[in-house]
């Protein structure tokens, strides 16, 4: 009988270890994928435990969670995981996950006007959540290479691919035609821009004539109006 008994112990417990899937094995395993979904060098990912049902029951899975992730462009504030187990009791559940990304990315050190390229002494890095960055972002300065700004920024703005032109109109050392207006009276000349910059930048001429350095602003291709 001591036999009999110490059977029936031991097929309670194994019948204790079999016991239903918890939240918390589903929250780890759905919280486990997506941070080897995002955290990417130099990612610091946070997530913030999310609630699920206490009554929710599922039956134990015999084998290792399975995780599937939507695909999705871009870094999402919010994500539902799908959890299963594809051995023993088949089920499917969603699990939701909220989490910030955090990255190092380009940020406005002063107000930039629209055309003007931004230098390092313009911009610095900051940890910012990208998932809250719905409009993209900026990391290094090897992206400014070339663009100029497609609209002013205030001081401590992240840059956005959105916020940049890609080309410029004027490139330093070209021969431009300068426009200034004296009186009423429109007065054309050629000078040598000294600085590049897309339409609206502000930038220095040298005149040809007088050799006098002027401030304009950019209004086209090879056009420069004096600034008063």
């Amino acid at each position: 009988m001591s036999m009999l008994f110490a059977a029936v112990g031991v097929l309670a417990l194994s019948n204790a270890a079999m016991a239903d899937t918890t939240a918390d094995q589903l929250r780890s395993a759905a919280e486990q994928a997506v941070r080897t979904q995002y955290s990417i060098a130099g990612s610091r990912v946070v997530i913030t435990p999310t609630m699920l049902n206490p009554r929710l029951r599922l039956a134990a899975c015999p084998g290792t969670l399975q995780t599937h992730l939507p695909n999705r462009q871009g870094t999402p504030s919010r994500v539902a995981v799908a959890v299963s187990c594809s051995s023993g009791p088949h089920w499917t559940i969603q699990v939701p996950v909220q989490m910030q990304v955090f990255r190092q990315v380009l940020v406005t050190s002063r107000p930039m006007a629209r055309g003007d390229i931004a230098g390092p002494a313009d911009v610095h890095t900051e940890e910012r959540d990208i998932a809250r960055l719905g409009y993209g972002y900026i990391e290094s300065l090897d992206q400014l290479t070339g663009h100029s700004l497609s609209r002013p920024l205030m001081a401590g703005a992240v840059l956005e691919p959105g916020d940049l032109n890609g080309r410029e109109v004027v490139k330093a050392g070209e021969e431009v035609s300068l426009v200034a207006d004296l009186g009423g009276i429109e007065v054309r000349t050629s000078a040598v821009a000294l600085d590049g910059g897309d339409t609206g930048s502000h930038l220095r001429v040298r005149n040809g004539e007088s050799g006098r350095i002027i401030d304009g602003i950019v209004t086209g291709a090879g056009q420069v109006e004096a600034l008063p």
